[in-house]
């Protein structure tokens, strides 16, 4: 079988149309529509149901779409492993991160990784934690910084940063003069957090309802940290965040205050458990062990 005709099947399915796999893979919608056509005579079956408006698999076409993942990534595998059996120092790296840890860190993964390996390429891949957790040990992504605790039965971690919450609010906020505060005064306040999508998410709902003894009452959710702190500044409540975060907000119309017994940002870079380690992905592990040894602290943070 041709890889070609996996490879133009799952662009399809990932793209969800034709039209658009095209103008992405730079391949014209009639060499797509023959290679499916193949691909379903020389399987024989049905890979995509043709009587609705949207493109959807059929039964069959999903077990093929899972398959087709698997080849295509041990193929790709396959010649990593040759590159790296003639200790070939390139390749590259699929990084997933969540927006908010890919603003603090990636610059600096970038700043001083790339420069010094400059045949090694960071392809970077941002969702939310959950997310790339799951990615990772799909094997879509070869590596993950994520929010810690995450299953160590399925992934290698190393923790790279440990630093406090912050409670972050407009400079007109009645608790903007505090220096302090506790999580209870906190009750009736409305929150501006990221989507269930993201683990601070979950984080902060069970640092309220543990601690605090209340559920937060949520004014607005998204996927955007800069849109977090933009709600912030237009007074539409408050937020928690990681307190490095600070430095990259409007500090003339956001004020940071220290939160009493607050919850720890725990980031771990990871890895899929018992998959094979590129030697692109060992050098940039061993970076990122080195960069950020003893976890993350402020100054490493603004290096």
């Amino acid at each position: 079988m041709d890889l070609k005709l996996l490879e133009h099947f799952i662009s399809v399915v990932q793209y969800g149309s034709f039209s658009r796999a095209a103008q992405q893979s730079f391949v014209s919608q009639p060499t797509l529509s023959k290679s499916i056509k193949k691909l379903e005579e020389q399987l024989q079956v049905i890979l995509f149901e043709r009587s609705t408006r949207k493109l959807r698999l059929t039964d069959a076409g999903e077990l093929v779409y899972e398959q087709s993942l698997k080849i295509i990534g041990s193929t790709n595998e396959l010649f990593t492993l040759i590159d790296d059996f003639i200790e070939k120092p390139s390749g590259t790296v699929n990084i997933g991160i969540p927006p908010l840890i890919g603003t603090l860190f990636f610059p600096i993964i970038a700043k001083n990784f790339v420069p010094k390996h400059p045949n090694i390429s960071l392809q970077l891949v941002e969702h939310g934690a959950k997310k790339i957790e799951y990615l990772v040990d799909d094997g879509q992504i070869d590596l993950g910084i994520v929010v810690l605790p995450v299953n160590e039965k399925l992934f290698s971690v190393t923790q790279i940063v440990h630093e406090p919450f912050k409670c972050f609010v407009h400079v007109e906020h009645p608790f903007a003069s505090k220096t302090k505060i506790t999580i209870h005064e906190l009750k009736n306040e409305s929150f501006i957090l990221f989507n269930s999508e993201f683990a601070l998410h979950h984080l902060i709902i069970n640092y309220c309802e543990n601690l605090g003894k209340f559920h937060p009452k949520i004014a607005f959710e998204t996927s955007q940290w800069d849109v977090i702190a933009e709600l912030v500044a237009a007074q539409v409540g408050m937020t928690l965040l990681p307190e490095s975060i600070y430095k990259k907000m409007d500090t003339r119309t956001i004020t940071s205050i220290e939160l009493i017994d607050a919850p720890m940002w725990q980031l771990g870079v990871i890895t899929k458990k018992d998959r094979y380690t590129s030697y692109a992905l060992q050098t940039l592990l061993h970076f990122l062990q080195k960069q950020f040894s003893n976890g993350v602290n402020k100054r490493r943070i603004e290096e």
